[in-house]
């Protein structure tokens, strides 16, 4: 690979850069005083919680900041060959001349790609939509262009692909063609705002694989924006760190993280490093009592009609145990067929064959593959959710009491005064004080709203909690606390935990035991310790070796670079 420490051509200047949101009050600061440069070949990965401004960083380079203002600074766009610099901050953000620089000089892709593409666009009637507006071609060029682009992507049959919609492609393929426009018109800056949260830990791999080839051959300056310290390690050469809209410290990857010089920056990395052990105590690992059982579970998607054996097989033959007080860890990359698996337990699939049982608190055993076992709610107020999206699955219209009293209210068995006493306890005990029960979902962070979540989880007095990815969108110090707090809450309340993530430094810090799920089949079972240091089934060991780790000096991704 080519030596970064040659490429030092600065492609972009910040200085001073201040950004306000104007509100009723007056303006609110979202980023004061930023300075940094982006160079030629060189990534510059931006890591700091949600709400610290990188975003609206990366947003006031491309001059996108609407309703907020650029109040003051310089944002300077350099012109190598010509040897001449463009302020970018003062231009008009809907003008000619910053329409021209988007997409050409300065492309960006985004965390979310199924809600970033149009659904009822073509991939490639996308990709030649920029290409068109940004380069002296005919529709017919674009669409070589775009091919081509795809295929630098890795994009399989992209003289097919080219002509596909956003559903039709995976979400690792999604990003791909993110990633394709983005290229299309040869950038000089690619900003990526935590393109890969989303993603489980093989497609991230890949899709960092694929940028850091990308950036090789092309010679981009790369703006990454993310929150995980792992890919920071993996893939940076300069980090920039930030809280409450200001840079709080700069430097080199191997000083960041070898020798931090700012309090916040040695937190976020404890945080990151804390992932790599184990928090469950080693005589913790749940009772002999088994609550929830399945035995050679299946479930196939589109089989019925004429054609039979046809259709997608979600789960096939998935066998599992739950324990009294045991977090059982179930991983495995998109599609694996975890979440389906949840489903079923909580009766909104049935599968075609197999069992699926719940040992209630009487001791009675319920059958999870019959909707009928659902009606009387019983299983509904012992096992209860906990979601991924902490924005979305808290009603907007309805007050923190609201939610959390919701199933109180429902089951009858508290209202009024009483009612109001239980939610303010349970907000003490997810560490939140009992006085915000009157306000909405929109006041409150990403890790608050966890919170708010995870008490109206625990309201019924449950014993069984399915948490479905619920840390994948909290940053990583919010998420250690996210997990402390449901191990407390394990404890505490002798809850059983299932847990589904893709996270594998999640899984190790967090569950007693893990079953490894690979196109709906369980191919691995065992210790989260033994399943994360010494797994046996090659899957199992693919996923492990993609996971990154918080060491720039132990770089995975830049030596299969090197040898590609």
């Amino acid at each position: 690979m080519t030596d970064k420490t040659q490429m030092n051509d600065t492609v972009l200047e910040v200085r001073g850069l201040s950004v306000d949101f104007p509100s009723r009050h007056g303006a609110v600061p979202a980023i004061q005083d930023v300075s940094f440069d982006l160079r030629l070949g060189q990534t510059t990965c931006f890591v700091g919680e949600s709400g610290s401004g990188k975003s609206v960083t990366a947003r006031a380079v491309m001059n996108i900041v609407e309703p907020a203002v650029i109040r003051s600074g310089a944002i300077n766009l350099v012109d190598l060959k010509a040897g001449q610099k463009l302020e970018l901050s003062g231009l008009d953000p809907d003008g000619v001349e910053i329409r021209a620089v988007r997409g050409a000089r300065i492309a960006m892709i985004f965390q979310e790609p199924m809600s970033s593409l149009s659904p009822v666009h073509t991939i490639g009637e996308q990709i030649i939509e920029a290409i068109l507006l940004h380069q002296d071609v005919d529709a017919a060029q674009a669409r070589d262009i775009a091919i081509d682009a795809l295929r630098a992507v890795q994009i399989t049959d992209p003289e097919l692909a080219v002509d596909k919609y956003p559903f039709e492609y995976s979400g690792g393929m999604r990003q791909r063609a993110m990633i394709a426009m983005a290229l299309g018109c040869e950038p000089d800056i690619l900003i990526a705002d935590e393109p890969t949260t989303a993603l489980d830990v093989t497609t991230q791999a890949e899709i960092l694989r694929l940028l850091l080839g990308l950036q090789e051959s092309r010679r981009m300056a790369m703006m990454f924006i993310t929150h995980d310290m792992g890919v920071v390690a993996e893939i940076a050469d300069q980090v920039v760190v930030m809280l409450h809209g200001n840079v709080v410290e700069t430097g080199d990857v191997d000083s960041i993280f070898h020798a931090p010089q700012h309090a916040y920056t040695r937190k976020l990395l404890n945080a990151a490093v804390g992932l790599n052990h184990s928090a469950a105590r080693p005589d913790h690992q749940g009772g002999k009592d088994a609550l929830v059982q399945t035995r050679d579970l299946c479930l196939t998607f589109g089989s019925g009609g004429r054609k039979k054996n046809t259709g997608v097989k979600a789960l096939d033959e998935v066998s599992i145990d739950l324990h009294r007080g045991e977090i059982l860890g179930i991983v495995g990359e998109s599609g694996s067929g975890k979440t389906t698996l949840a489903r079923v337990l909580m009766g909104r699939f049935q599968p075609q064959s197999g069992e699926a049982t719940f040992k209630t608190r009487e001791g009675q055993i319920v059958d999870l593959t019959k909707a009928a076992s659902f009606r009387n709610g019983q299983v509904y107020r012992e096992m209860r959710m906990i979601f991924q999206d902490p924005y979305g699955s808290l009603n907007p219209r309805m007050t923190i009491e609201q939610i959390i009293g919701e199933p109180l209210l429902v089951n009858g068995i508290a209202k009024g005064d009483a009612l109001r006493r239980r939610v303010g306890e349970l907000l003490e005990k997810v560490g939140l004080p009992g006085n915000i029960m009157e306000r909405y979902p929109h006041a409150f962070s990403g890790g608050q709203r966890q919170r708010i979540g995870i008490a109206r989880a625990i309201a019924l007095d449950p014993q069984i909690i399915i948490a479905d990815e619920a840390t994948s969108a909290l940053d990583g110090s919010i998420r250690a606390q996210i997990l402390d707090l449901l191990l407390n809450l394990r404890d505490e309340l002798n809850l059983s935990i299932l847990f589904i993530a893709h996270d594998i430094g999640v899984v190790r810090y967090f569950c007693d035991r893990v079953a490894v799920m690979h196109k709906g089949r369980v191919v691995e079972t065992g210790t989260a310790l033994q399943i994360c240091d010494d797994p046996q089934e090659p899957y199992t060991q693919r996923l492990i070796s993609a996971v990154p780790i918080p060491d720039p000096r132990q770089r995975r991704l830049v030596r299969t670079v090197q040898t590609a």
